[in-house]
């Protein structure tokens, strides 16, 4: 079962699974015959009936036809549909959507609100275990529809602070990565957007800590977001929201400026 899933995602996967092992068994077709039609193995057809993975448009219009479901096997792929975003980031980004500040701090990639499309695309689509086609682009979509927030709340201030090696860790190769850089260098002339970069050997200590996020919303509520490849931790406890607030401000005063960040970033782009 995909861990980055939903409680409510896992359970649609395992009832549409059934339904298709349900009508199949009735109609008399073997799961053999199912997965040769559709042209898949066995045991993936196998992974999909139980729930294990999600059910394919492909293998349930072909288990309708197979089956003489007449339309209603085909019906379930609306529910199956992937999430636009992780399970554990979920509660997150509803936060992120009302803030009216967000402070990222990212230590080894762009963040997911500066990445271009092809940034996200090849960080995306090489997560381990592999993601199926359609999450991949859905959650590409769903990231790119995020940022739109940048233009349209002008009223919510985004400050960002990348460590050098974000900018230098070539995802999807050198082109890709000269076309995130110029376009990082054009997002911080927004005037609600602000984007600093922490060179190499300042501020070391606390900035090889990890990457995190603080947020505060219409309420004055603070927040603080530290993701990890594995696991995610959203924080409302003030003591751990200030400590990280605190954390943010000495890497923020040891970042360069605005003006001297863009140039920075101008400066990796063309040696790539």
């Amino acid at each position: 079962m995909a861990s980055g899933e939903s409680q409510q995602a896992q359970q649609n996967w395992r009832y549409c699974g059934g339904q298709i092992k349900l009508w199949r068994e009735e109609a008399g077709v073997s799961r053999q015959a199912l997965a040769d039609e559709a042209g898949y193995d066995y045991e993936y057809v196998k992974s999909m009936e139980c729930g294990r993975r999600r059910p394919t448009l492909r293998l349930l219009q072909i288990a309708d036809q197979m089956c003489g479901a007449r339309g209603k096997l085909a019906a379930a792929h609306e529910f199956l549909k992937p999430e636009p975003f992780p399970a554990r980031s979920q509660e997150y980004m509803a936060l992120e959507a009302d803030a009216i500040a967000v402070h990222d701090y990212s230590l080894a990639l762009v963040p997911g609100l500066l990445q271009t499309r092809e940034y996200a695309l090849a960080l995306i689509g090489g997560s381990c275990p592999p993601l199926d086609d359609e999450t991949v682009q859905e959650r590409v979509r769903a990231r790119l529809v995020r940022q739109e927030a940048l233009t349209r709340c002008t009223k919510t201030v985004y400050g960002f602070v990348l460590y050098e090696a974000a900018l230098r860790t070539e995802v999807g190769g050198p082109e890709v990565m000269r076309r995130q850089l110029l376009d990082l260098s054009e997002m911080s002339g927004l005037r609600n957007v602000a984007i600093q970069v922490l060179p190499f050997g300042k501020c070391s200590g606390v900035a090889l800590n990890g990457s995190f996020i603080l947020l505060e919303n219409a309420e004055r509520e603070r927040f603080a977001y530290v993701e990890g490849p594995e696991t995610s931790v959203l924080h409302a406890d003030v003591e751990r929201v200030s400590d990280l607030a605190q954390v943010h401000g000495m890497i923020r005063m040891q970042a360069l400026g605005v003006e001297e960040s863009a140039a920075f970033i101008r400066k990796v782009a063309q040696s790539l």
